[in-house]
């Protein structure tokens, strides 16, 4: 009897520090959560209903930010998070399918892009992962080319009707000067290389 109240007491005890380490885990101290993936044009998501096969396919994000559904028709998805899509699809079907089990993927991210020109080994569009810096995006088109002006890098960005450019300079940022220039990227930002 004592054996197995001592063995619940341990069992409880490793389930407390095991639950304590996968919230520390989980969010680094100070560190923010990531913003939520928001759906954007040209991104291809896959749509499952549960026990619907029919219901079931992979559609891709019109330029106008929405998707053409069955029994649905148009629906906006850009600016929604997979969440906010899977809600407002699961409301919609209420009224053709009984209790709707709706599963919302970003199968391919397309509308999350930034784009890198000039001296660079591989300059072209790259998709924009998450938490990217301009050196990250430096490296993933493959680093400088020869004769690269790696002191007056910019990075053109959109805001509005307003094309805002941001300096970066390689040489102070990896001396270790003005190491807040190393931002992160938006989507559609371009990295020019002179």
């Amino acid at each position: 009897m004592k054996s197995e109240s001592w063995k619940k007491g341990v069992m409880c005890l490793v389930m407390a520090v095991v639950g304590l380490c996968l919230t520390a885990a989980s969010a680094p101290a100070g560190e923010a959560e990531p913003e939520p993936y928001l759906i954007g044009p040209n991104d291809v998501l896959s749509i499952y209903v549960w026990k619907e096969p029919e219901l079931t396919r992979d559609v891709t994000v019109m330029s106008d930010g929405r998707i053409s559904y069955p029994l649905i028709g148009e629906i906006m998805a850009a600016g929604r998070t997979v969440t906010g899509l899977r809600e407002a699809m699961s409301k919609k079907l209420e009224k053709f399918v009984t209790a709707p089990e709706v599963t919302v993927i970003v199968a391919q991210s397309r509308s999350r892009v930034i784009y890198t020109i000039g001296k660079l080994n591989s300059p072209g569009p790259f998709a924009l992962a998450p938490r990217m810096t301009v050196l990250q995006a430096l490296s993933t088109a493959g680093g400088f080319a020869e004769w690269a002006d790696t002191k007056n890098i910019l990075i053109i960005r959109r805001e509005g009707d307003k094309e805002i450019r941001i300096p970066f300079n390689y040489k102070d940022f990896i001396s270790g000067d003005n190491v807040d220039q190393n931002i992160l990227l938006r989507p559609n930002d371009t990295i020019v290389v002179p």
